[in-house]
């Protein structure tokens, strides 16, 4: 028998007549095109549009001192390093940033990757081996769960914010006989929800668990600080490891891991993700560096406030149109815990293509999410905001969504109301 043609799988994947299908009628809700920048309100493929498909939550893409913090890096190194930071790809841009990132977090060290999925990797591949175990949160963002692959840990999952569940894995890992990891969000990036650390803690403690935190979602936005859920919730000093992007708030791209200085000396020298992989572009950097003191000075917890305020704004005016909305989770004293994510929940995965559609050809951009990003029958839009948008263009959308609603429910039938 000839050996099977690894391509294969390229003809035969379980989504493809689906995705042709959705090719056929114009309604595929990925990959379409800016021809300007991640602004409010943006140009795509020749035609305005309402932005609340991005993760820019602060708005500071477009912001002068951003764009001008790249330029001088640009300007000065150049525009690319040409090597892994390990060898000749370490600039003093590296070193300054590490050491704010550090300071705004609260730990002893922080250590900067290319990207947040190689931060993940990096991190969780590393510090995790065979004879260990990794507690994870079925919500993870798809960069956790690759790392603890690479890692070689035994996977213990349990279903999103089920505590009780968690706590059985904590058990059943007892037996396991190495170091167990907890891993979970801080927000989570398609429900927008946070991860109920004031409960999370004790059971580790309980069981000898370490814990890390991914802010990716929360880093910027949460907390006095802008430090994430983890200073949202008061219990920064329980969490060991913490992790954020700068492909959101930080309007850039790459990522940090930060803890105690032990462990973040030990992933300097042997995390394979960030040895073998070119550092980031000068640019990328500088305009991090640049972005992450904006959000130290007075002017970000302005920009922490305004990002929330329209997310509220926007949750509450879609519920008022009959959306399912995802409801928010609240804080032990009853507080409201307001995130940037705004999820728009349809179930099946077809009337999510459907109503995305009708959405972007009246104007606006949101993101889709299908099985297997959320569960089956959990299909949903997927909202967000920018500190940058305004009230008259947050009316315009939601009087999209109103129409796009009417027209959806007299061809489709109705929406599901959550009730």
């Amino acid at each position: 028998m000839p050996p099977k043609d690894v391509f294969t799988k390229a003809r035969e994947f379980e989504r493809l007549e689906q995705l042709r299908a959705a090719q056929q009628i114009g309604a595929v809700p990925y990959f379409h095109v800016l021809e300007g920048p991640t602004l409010p309100v943006v140009e795509m493929e020749g035609r305005r549009r309402i932005m609340l498909g991005s993760n820019n939550y602060l708005g500071l893409t477009g912001d002068e001192r951003v764009k001008q913090g790249a330029r001088d890096a640009l300007d000065r190194y150049g525009t690319g390093l040409t090597g892994s930071r390990f060898l000749n790809g370490t600039i003093d841009l590296h070193v300054e940033l590490e050491r704010e990132l550090a300071d705004w977090f609260g730990t002893e060290d922080a250590l900067v990757f290319t990207t947040g999925h190689q931060a993940n990797l990096g991190a969780l591949g590393t510090i995790l081996g065979p004879e260990d175990t990794v507690i994870a949160d079925s919500g993870d963002h798809a960069s956790i769960l690759d790392g603890c692959l690479l890692s070689q840990a035994k996977l213990r999952a349990f279903r999103h914010n089920r505590l009780d569940l968690l706590e059985k894995r904590l058990q059943a890992a007892q037996e396991d006989g190495g170091g167990v990891l907890v891993v979970v969000d801080g927000v989570y990036s398609m429900e927008g929800d946070v991860a109920p650390l004031p409960e999370i803690i004790p059971l580790c403690k309980r069981y000898g668990a370490r814990l890390m935190v991914d802010e990716a979602h929360g880093f910027g936005v949460l907390g006095a600080r802008g430090a994430g859920a983890c200073e949202l919730f008061g219990v920064e000093a329980d969490v060991d490891l913490r992790m954020a992007t700068f492909s959101k708030s930080l309007a850039s791209c790459g990522g940090v891991i930060a803890g105690s200085s032990e462990v973040i000396d030990y992933l300097r020298i042997a995390a394979r993700p960030f040895i073998f992989t070119a550092s980031g572009v000068p640019a990328a950097v500088g305009a991090t560096l640049a972005a992450v003191r904006i959000c130290r000075s007075d002017e970000g917890q302005q920009l922490f406030a305004r990002v929330l305020e329209n997310a509220a704004y926007l949750r509450r005016g879609l519920a008022e149109l009959g959306f399912w909305v995802l409801p928010p989770a609240h804080m032990a004293d009853g507080t409201e815990i307001v995130t940037p994510v705004v999820p728009v929940v349809v179930g099946d995965d077809w009337k999510a293509v459907f109503l995305w559609k009708a959405l972007y050809e009246a104007g606006v951009f949101v993101n889709v999410a299908i099985h297997p990003a959320v569960p089956p029958a959990g299909a949903l839009l997927r909202t967000s905001v920018m500190a940058t948008h305004d009230q008259a263009v947050l009316d315009e959308a939601l009087a999209v969504f109103e129409l796009a609603k009417r027209n959806f429910e007299a061809e489709h039938g109705p929406l599901p109301t959550g009730h």
